[in-house]
């Protein structure tokens, strides 16, 4: 998943940054509540990693920058401030978690997860196509080989499974490379212009071994699209 961290202790961001990205996301850094407002209107983010004591102004206040733009996301404090009353006041004003600094880094990652399937009170929602579903909600990708009854969980290296990702919730559409070159790197990755179709070509490769009855295809000069077999 894709996920913005807004810190701004260089040293601290960078040891989060590096975590994350053991653990497959994608990861955004912001180091000011400027930076972070433009990020989340930009850009489509699972979850933000809040500190409220930013530069310029309070974290929570990009929880209502976001919410009047109507972007969906879950936000998650990572906060020195300690007090219940100031833990309660986070949570009050619209975060999804508060954790307290320091922290442990299997916590940290623990409750994203665990902040990513909570439920959204709109009910399950879910996008298919071939014998693959995505829930919306975790980002969870299972697949059913061949259109067995049994799904199992998608594994895919970090890249790929943002490419499949992003092209399955538009199943049916096309997707522009600046689209899913934005869903597989963040700011300060490094990648190549053809790096985008190496990612694809090993994609398909995986695609067709797991029998999952879809196909990529490519919209030469515009994108790709993922489609059923017919």
């Amino acid at each position: 998943m894709r996920i913005l961290l807004v810190e701004d202790d260089v040293n601290l961001a960078e040891v989060i940054r590096r975590l994350l990205r053991k653990e497959g996301h994608v990861v955004d850094v912001a180091d000011s509540l400027r930076m972070a407002k433009a990020a989340v209107t930009e850009h489509p983010y699972e979850v933000v990693l809040l500190d409220r004591m930013l530069p310029d102004g309070e974290g929570t206040a990009l929880i209502f920058h976001a919410r009047e733009a109507g972007v969906r996301t879950r936000f998650l404090i990572l906060s020195a401030l300690t007090d219940t009353h100031q833990r309660v006041e986070g949570l009050d004003l619209g975060a999804d978690d508060y954790i307290v600094k320091p922290f442990e880094p299997d916590e940290l990652c623990a409750r994203i997860r665990a902040v990513v399937r909570r439920p959204t009170g709109e009910g399950t929602r879910t996008v298919e196509c071939g014998y693959l579903r995505l829930d919306l909600d975790s980002r969870d990708i299972e697949a059913a080989a061949n259109g067995e009854s049994e799904r199992k969980p998608m594994v895919l290296p970090r890249r790929e499974r943002s490419l499949l990702d992003t092209l399955l919730e538009r199943a049916g559409r096309v997707v522009t490379r600046e689209s899913l070159e934005s869903a597989m790197y963040g700011y300060d990755d490094p990648f190549q212009s053809n790096t985008l179709e190496s990612h694809v070509s090993r994609l398909r490769k995986r695609l067709a071994e797991a029998k999952t009855g879809v196909e990529i295809h490519t919209i030469r000069g515009v994108g790709y699209m993922l489609k059923e077999q017919p």
